[in-house]
């Protein structure tokens, strides 16, 4: 069976399916609208295979705070003084067993629509991914959709405790909730006694604007305010209910789970859940949004997890080579500080929490960034996420309410997102109502997408850095030029991206290192440049430099079918093998 690479296409059902053309800023789900779980049509499906995508994640599906009123569900309502916008933050979990109502054409059903999904997700030949938010929950966290025998978070608790192992939440004993703005008056209110501490570890009564203050934070057994110390025995009662939480998920036939901030959670926690976890359900994949370096083998190691966010590393790199604040240079070095986990990170260009590549607060313009994507898609064999809307070249220039004119796309609004509201066409997936450059970029995205799975060599190959014999050459433009090979048994590719306005004519020494370590016989091959087209014999020797030209913001995958001494099982150190 041969070996997949993981393209993640990211979505909020809340926004995807939203057909509204005249939202209004702060606008309530009756005049803004809500996309549906059932929106995410076969057809929908069928395209976002066709991109190039294996798996889907299906961002903001399990219930959370909100400010419409589902009472008559039998759903607790929330006090809006203490929600983020008017659809609320994903991140509030309300209730840990239950699906958004949002999301569902009949609510009583919901769950029954999400399971439906995830069927149509595998029929579609896609794998379904969905958020864990383990480090906190909504402040007026309620289950009314647990399971028979299972017991509310924070049933049990001793709030007389700033601390206890055996609570689910952290307390400010003899304290009222009491932040620094407008929690209501009257019997509209917001009341909290003893306050809890913030999702964001503000453990004061009084957190800001700035803090999670619409969330709590849940104990795994860490006293923050006696020297970080860890109470683990016996097991918390948190990590036991947070299991349980993930057991239930698994056993929706879903096949991996996005876990947020997942280093706000410690590390212990996840290396004794997930080995439970996958006992069961061996399929599931667990994906760790982790900013601190210093802890991805920790967290991969210990904790247990397949892949971890890349966002300090290549994605801030990135970010700074096609704005022009840093050299292509600095690649090699970044991926050298992963060396032994290059394969594990998730690299991506945006997500829900990052400004649009579009946005004026980013690159300005989508093709700036296609150099990145290549770098970022075909460097290695590790999973490359996708946010819907980046192949359209969404701009994030609407201000929707809570989420101003930020350069990002709402989570905390209704909204209507207009590229892909165009591209969705009332179910149609066409590009009828695209403009030219959105055709135009979502084609040149489905063509890197569907090659990283079609050639062996960016599926499954090894990669080779030719960067540190080309930033002397003075026919090589090593600051705005970034070269690789690629190989995977007989085939071989050399990928070059010019993050330049201007176009390049380059000349790229690959050493005598790489043939002594792949055994590749010199001489002249017949090559194809994937992504025009252009078929030429090209030299391909340590003692020729190999010319090619690229186009301004432009990239060249040359692949060629070489000849070996024998198949090497050498692994060199500038080798990405694990």
């Amino acid at each position: 069976m041969k070996q997949e690479k993981i393209i993640i296409y990211q979505l909020l059902p809340r926004l995807f399916g939203n057909t509204t053309t005249d939202c209004v800023p702060n606008g309530s789900i009756e005049k803004n609208g809500v996309g549906k779980l059932n929106d995410i049509s076969p057809k929908v499906l069928r395209e976002i295979a066709r991109l190039g995508c294996t798996h889907v994640w299906y961002t903001g599906v399990i219930e959370h705070a909100t400010q419409t009123d589902y009472s008559r569900y039998g759903i607790a309502t929330d006090n809006p003084h203490v929600i983020k916008g008017k659809a609320g933050s994903p991140y509030a979990i309300k209730d840990y067993y239950d699906i958004d109502p949002d999301l569902a054409v009949n609510v009583p059903d919901r769950m029954q629509e999400f399971e439906a999904l995830i069927e149509r997700t595998h029929q579609n030949k896609l794998k379904a991914i969905i958020d864990f938010v383990p480090n906190h929950v909504a402040r007026q966290y309620r289950s009314d959709a647990k399971p028979d025998g299972i017991t509310d978070l924070g049933c049990y608790d001793n709030t007389a405790h700033a601390f206890d192992t055996h609570n689910n939440f952290y307390y400010i004993p003899g304290q009222e909730f009491s932040p620094h703005f407008d929690i209501g008056e009257g019997t509209n209110r917001y009341n909290e006694f003893p306050a809890k501490a913030t999702g964001n570890d503000c453990f004061s009564p009084s957190p800001g604007q700035n803090d999670w203050y619409e969330t709590v934070k849940l104990n795994y057994g860490v006293d923050y305010l006696n020297c970080m110390k860890k109470n683990f025995d016996p097991i918390p009662d948190t990590w036991e209910k947070m299991r349980d939480i993930l057991l239930f998920w698994g056993g929706k036939n879903i096949d991996g789970f996005r876990c947020d901030m997942a280093e706000m959670v410690p590390v212990e926690f996840w290396g004794w859940a997930i080995p439970q976890i996958k006992q069961q359900y061996p399929h599931l994949i667990f994906i760790a949004e982790v900013y601190n370096p210093c802890e991805y083998r920790n967290y991969l190691h210990n904790g247990h997890f397949d892949y971890l966010y890349d966002k300090v590393g290549l994605y801030d790199l990135l970010r700074n080579i096609v704005s022009g604040h840093a050299s292509s240079l600095q690649i090699s070095h970044c991926w050298q500080s992963l060396e032994g986990i290059n394969t594990d990170m998730v690299n991506f260009l945006e997500n829900h929490d990052e400004q649009r590549v579009a946005s004026p607060q980013n690159a300005g313009d989508p093709f700036k960034a296609y150099p990145a994507l290549i770098v970022s898609a075909m460097m290695n064999r590790n999973p490359f996420l996708l946010y819907f809307g980046q192949e359209l070249g969404e701009p994030g220039t609407d201000a929707e309410g809570f989420s101003g004119y930020d350069g990002r796309t709402t989570i905390f609004d209704y909204w209507s997102v207009p590229s892909i509201r165009n591209w969705y066409n009332n179910g149609r997936c066409n590009d009828t109502r695209l403009t030219d450059d959105q055709k135009r970029l979502r084609e040149m995205y489905r063509q890197v997408l569907t090659l990283c799975n079609k050639e062996a060599a960016l599926r499954e190959g090894d990669f080779f850095d030719l960067m540190y014999v080309n930033f002397d050459n003075g026919h090589f433009d090593a600051k705005h030029n970034y070269a690789f090979l690629r190989r995977y048994k007989n085939e071989l590719l050399l990928i070059a991206v010019n993050f330049n306005a201007w176009p390049a004519n380059t000349e790229i020494r690959i050493p005598q290192h790489a043939f002594d370590c792949w055994n590749i016989i010199p001489g002249e091959y017949d090559c194809e440049e994937l992504l025009g087209g252009e078929k030429a014999a090209k030299n391909i020797s340590p003692d020729r430099l190999f010319e090619t030209s690229i186009h301004a913001y432009g990239a060249v995958v040359w692949k060629c079918k070489i000849k070996t001494t024998r198949i090497s099982s050498k692994k060199s150190t500038l080798t990405h093998m694990k």
